[in-house]
């Protein structure tokens, strides 16, 4: 071959190889480049707020049927701000950092109303990861002394008759015995010398729900209404049958509390269906509970036995609504 195809050969190959070379090096740059100046760098969280408890958030619930913080880094109760009070039960995760003092604050309740109803003895007790029954009503646990009566001790933490006879699911004509626990809600641990005037505190309005709630709830259980409205908010009956009587739910819903064991703030074994109409069912003094939270059933669905359990004066089924915004309403009464 003669020598200048030799060169002109030479050449090309030299000038392929110089073409690849600048190309790949351009590429890289441009890789280079841009991760340079897209690559998201790893900083640690950090809060402008001095007082993270000021801060607005809104909670919701989440898939583990707990109530969670929808801001903030972990949601939990030092990033939370009073969360406004409410006539259902929440269910709250525990997480690190947290107090009883601060969740109780959060949810406007007492502390003893949330050792009460977890069967907790003190703010120890409570650990991260752990589910909190909170319930909706605050108050305190009151030993019944000699002479005591309904009247005065409604007067003593300034609270109403009736406000102690419906948490404590018994009638105004009750007798007590020294002994007897009681829950008494929104309790001023500040005694007072006269009883309050009747009236309400942080309740729902008055008046009748949507028509469309008319027929949406099935009774849930045979049995004799034995107590009309009553509870908190006045919108629970109870519905007396001998221990073991079957218990359905009154509406499809999931379930988001289901306590076999212990006080609970009165409820003794209960269950608590979070319902798509934004409303809750309550079915307490239950003597077996056959559902797991986060279940999902149906409307005429077998979930427990009647009973005797928590504070309880006789087999009966406690049967409440939650959430339905107004006072004195069941479908029942």
């Amino acid at each position: 071959m003669p020598q200048g195809t030799h060169a002109n050969v030479l050449s090309s190959l030299i000038g392929i190889f110089s073409a690849s070379a600048n190309e790949a090096t351009s590429a890289d740059a441009a890789v280079n480049s841009q991760n340079l100046q897209t690559l998201n760098i790893l900083q640690a969280d950090t809060n402008p707020n001095p007082t993270p408890t000021k801060k607005e958030a809104d909670l919701s619930v989440v898939a583990d049927s707990a109530l969670e913080n929808s801001s903030g880094p972990s949601g939990a109760a030092a990033e939370v701000a009073d969360v406004k009070t409410t006539d259902q039960i929440s269910v709250y995760t525990v997480h690190p950092g947290d107090t009883l003092s601060q969740i109780a604050q959060m949810f406007g309740v007492s502390q003893s109303t949330v050792l009460l109803a977890n069967n907790l003895k003190s703010a120890s007790d409570i650990h991260s990861g752990e589910q909190l029954v909170i319930l909706p009503v605050s108050g305190i646990q009151y030993t019944v002394k000699k002479g005591d009566t309904i009247a005065s001790i409604a007067a003593k933490y300034k609270v109403n008759v009736d406000d102690i006879v419906g948490a404590n699911d018994i009638s105004v004509n009750s007798s007590l015995s020294a002994g007897d626990i009681l829950i008494v809600p929104d309790a001023d641990t500040t005694p007072a010398s006269t009883p309050t005037s009747s009236g309400s505190k942080g309740k729902p309005s008055s008046g009748s729900t949507s028509s469309s709630v008319k027929g949406y709830f099935a009774r849930p259980t045979n049995g004799i209404k034995t107590q009309g409205l009553h509870g908190k908010y006045r919108t629970a009956v109870d519905l007396a049958s001998p221990v073991g009587t079957a218990v359905h739910a009154a509406a499809s819903g999931k379930v988001i509390v289901a306590r076999m064991g212990g006080w609970n703030g009165g409820y003794g074994n209960y269950i608590v269906i979070q319902h798509s109409n934004g409303m809750q069912s309550l079915y307490a003094h239950l003597s077996e509970v056959d559902v797991t939270p986060g279940a999902y059933v149906s409307q005429g669905d077998f979930i427990g036995k009647t009973g005797n359990t928590g504070n309880s004066t006789g087999p009966h089924l406690h049967f409440e609504i939650l959430g339905a915004g107004v006072r004195n309403w069941n479908p029942f009464n």
